[in-house]
């Protein structure tokens, strides 16, 4: 029947409105911003950048590889690197971004900065109340705008969160496996080198007799 859908949806809408008057359940929207709606583990706004520990700038997990600012497509990630390398979160020596911004206001939430950054350092937030009285610097959010705690990492994506932790620590596993390998064929290494030092020294040893 031509309209059928239309009075579905009417009807539907009368429902919900003269059945709200009696139960809750029925009261489909809320009283925001007093009241807000519990946003899904999915949900997707604009990305962040994650740091370890309890300082920011020496936890951000960064390393300024510059991958996302060039698959971005609507080219909103601006990136400098250091000429210079410090420790991050583990002690590892790695080169950081001293400048890392996004423009908000051309980011189109498409997620393929997270997809292509390799050090897991770039997340999607769900926090969409940003909003702002300046109409061109408020939108671009520098690197510590964008910095945020590991911990909240775990708040908003909690099974994401615990993927990444495990995927993480198992790198950092096998490279403290390597490392460790590395220094026992060193020391292996050192020590025939020191052997074969003493041989050289003191010569052969003789077991015939002289003629």
């Amino acid at each position: 029947m031509l309209g059928e859908g239309i009075l579905k949806g009417l009807s539907t809408t009368a429902m919900n409105f003269f059945a709200s008057f009696f139960t809750r359940e029925r009261l489909t929207t809320v009283q925001y911003p007093e009241e807000r709606i519990a946003t899904m583990e999915s949900a997707r706004v604009f990305p962040f950048l994650v740091y370890d520990g309890g300082d920011w700038e020496a936890g951000l997990r960064c390393v300024s590889c510059q991958i996302c600012e060039k698959e971005c497509p609507p080219k909103c990630i601006y990136i400098e690197k250091s000429t210079d390398k410090k420790p991050d979160a583990v002690g590892k020596p790695q080169f950081y971004p001293t400048r890392f911004d996004i423009d908000v206001s051309v980011c189109m939430s498409c997620q393929i900065c997270v997809e292509v950054c390799p050090f897991e350092a770039i997340k999607m937030d769900v926090d969409y109340e940003v909003s702002s009285a300046e109409r061109f610097q408020g939108f671009l959010h520098d690197r510590k705008q964008l910095a945020k705690s590991n911990e909240y990492y775990h708040q908003i994506h909690p099974t994401e969160a615990a993927s990444v932790d495990a995927a993480l620590e198992a790198d950092r596993e096998k490279a403290r496996a390597a490392a460790a390998a590395k220094a026992a064929a060193d020391a292996a290494k050192a020590a025939a080198a020191v052997e074969a030092a003493k041989v050289a020294k003191t010569g052969p040893v003789d077991g015939g007799a002289n003629g």
